[in-house]
């Protein structure tokens, strides 16, 4: 999904803005849960309420009249679709833990 950029990135381009996409928001959910502890589910409904929010925001912003150059057209039925595959990918297939993925805990 390249929303919002008038020439799509390079494959490799936006995995990578993926990768930090995803560390971002990774880091800013444990951060959050640190600062503030609640139930776990609690936290993933917020995180889900939030994606929706995203969601709607971006798509207003990609509305009928067509203000972006990107070429996506929100289509909430089948976007929905796209966004619950990737959810049960990510439960299904975890992500091998690799030394570059993870976040330093503190000091040796």
């Amino acid at each position: 999904m390249s929303a919002g950029l008038g020439t799509p990135p390079s494959d490799a381009a936006e995995r990578h803005a993926q990768g930090m996409l995803e560390r971002a928001l990774t880091v800013a959910f444990w951060q959050a849960l640190q600062r503030e502890p609640m139930h776990v589910m609690a936290a993933l409904e917020a995180a889900a309420r939030t994606v929706g929010t995203l969601y709607r925001q971006v798509a207003a912003a990609h509305g009928p009249d067509g203000h972006c150059a990107c070429g996506w057209e929100p289509d909430p039925e089948t976007d929905l679709i796209v966004l619950e595959a990737m959810l049960a990918a990510a439960l299904a297939h975890p992500p091998r833990r690799e030394l570059a993925d993870m976040v330093p805990v503190g000091r040796a």
